[in-house]
């Protein structure tokens, strides 16, 4: 047996709470490089989030919610099912001036709207991001008026990419990203936010009695939906009648085939009678490109389903069990529902 000093073993174990204090100090430099990523990112987003109050038009409130405003200008997205709960919006900023505004349009296949506020002023605005780059565990940032409470606050990470969500509508938003920052009645048509200080997304939904499952849709979406508007008065699409989520190539069966793109959208449901249901395509089918236009995404079916390829009969390429073939799809114009 060893003849060590008593003294030395009691110095070795006798004080376990300094390693925990030791592992605490180690970790304050990353707490405080966290808190400040994100208290930077609403000191540079915040005053751009707005409350917005709709009311009938014999005046009676009829709904709230949050709002973002993109261009200083004063074009500002939200939901469409925060616009339509009432026929006039006002609109509080940040720093409690109040404005009248006028909904330009809605669009409920995506619950996305865009408001204008009356004025000339210059507003402060959020610029929007690239929602394509984004990954799964990335910091997101939710900016809103939850319940009533102004400007307020919750972080966490994006826990999924490319959900799709059934709007109220009924019809599915494709390309839908999935968060655990904490979202209530209220939130909805503020801003998700990176730490780039770039608009990711668009709050939108919660599912009720679950913990930590929020959605917003995706920027790349709200940014086709505002130029549709903007152009339009509203999204005039052409219909396909699929659901679909991003999925990545079998990178094997990308090489082989001599694919440009690493990703592609894979087709989760086919509507009964839909031009895509009549030409053949089947859910697990995975979208390449249409109309010879590469897909690396859901947001680009979105995108690519616009009004100048309906009445036309367009090539649709996809994987199908590691093999491509090409569909002829005769597109229509999607109806409002």
């Amino acid at each position: 047996m060893l003849d060590v000093p008593y003294s030395l073993v009691l110095d070795e174990d006798a004080n376990p709470s300094s390693h925990l204090a030791e592992e605490r100090s180690n970790d304050a430099p990353l707490l405080d490089a966290y808190s400040r990523a994100v208290t930077d990112v609403v000191d540079k987003v915040g005053p751009s989030v707005v409350r917005i109050d709709l009311t009938s038009s014999d005046g009676r409130r009829t709904g709230s919610g949050s709002g973002v405003i993109v261009s200083p200008d004063g074009l500002v997205l939200t939901n469409s099912h925060v616009a339509a709960a009432g026929r006039r919006a006002e609109v509080t900023t940040l720093d409690g001036r109040m404005f009248s505004a006028r909904i330009l349009g809605d669009d409920a296949d995506t619950d996305l709207a865009l408001l204008r506020i009356d004025g000339s002023d210059i507003l402060p605005a959020a610029r929007l991001g690239d929602s394509k780059v984004l990954k799964r565990g990335q910091i997101a940032i939710a900016i809103g008026n939850p319940l009533g409470f102004d400007a307020t606050v919750t972080a966490g990470v994006i826990s999924a990419l490319g959900r799709s969500l059934r709007a109220k509508n009924g019809r599915l938003i494709d390309d839908v990203i999935q968060t655990d920052a904490a979202l209530n009645p209220g939130n909805s048509g503020g801003p998700l936010v990176s730490s780039a200080g770039e608009v990711i997304g668009v709050n939108t939904a919660v599912i009720m009695g679950a913990q930590g499952i929020c959605f917003a849709v995706a920027s790349n979406t709200a940014q086709f939906v505002l130029g549709e508007i903007v152009r339009h008065g509203r999204v005039r699409r052409a219909y396909l009648g699929v659901g679909a989520s991003t999925l990545p190539l079998p990178r094997r069966v990308a090489l082989r085939l001599n694919l440009e793109q690493a990703s592609g959208a894979v087709i989760t449901a086919i509507e009964r009678g839909a031009p895509a249901d009549e030409s053949g395509m089947l859910t697990g089918d995975i979208i390449l490109s249409i109309d010879n236009a590469l897909v690396t995404g859901a947001d680009d079916i979105v995108r690519l389903l616009d009004a100048a390829r309906i009445g036309r009969t367009v090539p649709i390429d996809v994987l199908r069990r590691s093999e491509q073939r090409r569909f002829w799809v005769g597109m229509t114009e999607r109806k409002a529902a």
